[in-house]
């Protein structure tokens, strides 16, 4: 059976048993560095930890300090850890050295290559090592990382409502979620987060998140989906492009949900598909995936293939207009698209 990254890690960690080396890639750096922490603190002994460990960056090593580091055994222990991060940078002198080492490493020896940025991994590295692949946390486990950070690390709970207010906010920056949760968890004097400690904290607020705009398209309210526009632009992290992006998923998922209605699929049937879908795709919704269907489901009654067919074009007009036009504001841009989406249902005038 395949096993992830983490388990494989949770398994050495229990069996105290480590292989000679392994090649930590892929897109999310902070799990990469935290995942590499865990095995250089199982795998050394506290007493002899300063001996026996040596953490470096690859543009920072010759061939020959490289080969030191490698040779060199380990003092009043059973293993030596050598940490090289950011190991594509090594220059061609020393990655000669650890290509060769790599064919017939030292037993005593337990080398980290953790490798920097979302890159294509190294096939040779992934040959030689044991490779732990850390993808960036998205759907259903991102919340799932959010309440148990916030109970291992800072022993608070934290509500469903509120993880979802936090990530509606920051989005997946596991690094930029860390600080968040480090000042929640001060503020939080019950020991339990919510959406007011979320508001209070983070500044944003429940019933103004990307969400919030996400559900008043697929609702087709146009007044309350254009009032949000100029608050969720000034959110961090938060773009028109990436606007688009996520109303472009949501477009397609309704178009998509609306041919299944018209098929017979019931909206409780619907829903577990949209889910079966974003575990298997990944693709970006602009919020946890539980909401994503069941909004998506809502969406689906209120739409007609036609008006789905006019949403796409004006969704691909709006993503041209953010790249090459000048002469409008994002909010101008994110305001005519709400007005082009949801024509049919604007207010009547007075």
């Amino acid at each position: 059976m395949f096993k992830t990254a983490h388990q494989t890690i949770r398994d050495a960690i229990k069996r105290q048993s480590f292989d000679s080396a392994y090649y930590l890639f892929g897109e999310d750096d902070y799990l990469k560095e935290d995942a590499a922490k865990q095995l250089e603190d199982a795998a050394l002994d506290p007493a002899t930890r300063d001996f026996n460990f040596e953490t470096r960056r690859g543009a920072e090593i010759d061939a020959e300090t490289l080969s030191v580091l490698l040779s060199t055994p380990p003092m009043m222990a059973s293993r030596r850890v050598v940490s090289i991060y950011d190991a594509g940078s090594l220059k061609k002198d020393a990655r000669k050295v650890l290509d060769d080492y790599l064919r017939n490493p030292a037993p005593d020896v337990m080398l980290l290559l953790v490798a920097s940025g979302e890159g294509k991994a190294d096939s040779a590295l992934a040959e030689l090592t044991t490779p732990l692949k850390f993808d960036e946390l998205t759907g259903d486990r991102l919340p799932k990382w959010i309440a148990h950070t916030a109970k291992t690390l800072y022993g608070v709970e934290i509500t469903p409502g509120a993880i979802e207010l936090l990530q509606s906010s920051v989005g997946s920056d596991l690094q930029q979620l860390l600080t968040e949760l480090n000042k929640l968890a001060s503020y939080a004097e019950s020991g339990t987060i919510d959406e007011s400690s979320v508001a209070a904290v983070v500044g944003v607020t429940p019933g103004e998140t990307l969400p919030d705009f996400l559900d008043a398209v697929a609702d087709r309210d146009a007044a309350k989906a254009l009032s949000l526009v100029p608050l969720i632009l000034s959110q961090p992290k938060t773009s028109g492009v990436s606007i688009v992006m996520a109303l472009a998923t949501q477009m397609l998922a309704i178009g998509w949900g609306r041919a299944k209605l018209d098929e017979g699929t019931t909206k409780a049937r619907l829903a577990q598909e949209y889910f079966d879908f974003l575990k298997s795709s990944g693709a970006f919704a602009g919020r946890p995936w539980g909401s994503a269907a069941t909004a998506w489901t809502r969406g689906a009654g209120n739409w007609s293939a036609a008006e789905i067919d006019v949403a796409l074009e004006a969704l691909a007009d709006a993503d041209v207009a953010l790249k090459e036009t000048a002469t409008s504001s994002e909010d101008q841009i994110v305001a005519g698209l709400v007005l082009a989406m949801c024509a049919t249902n604007l207010p009547a005038a007075a």
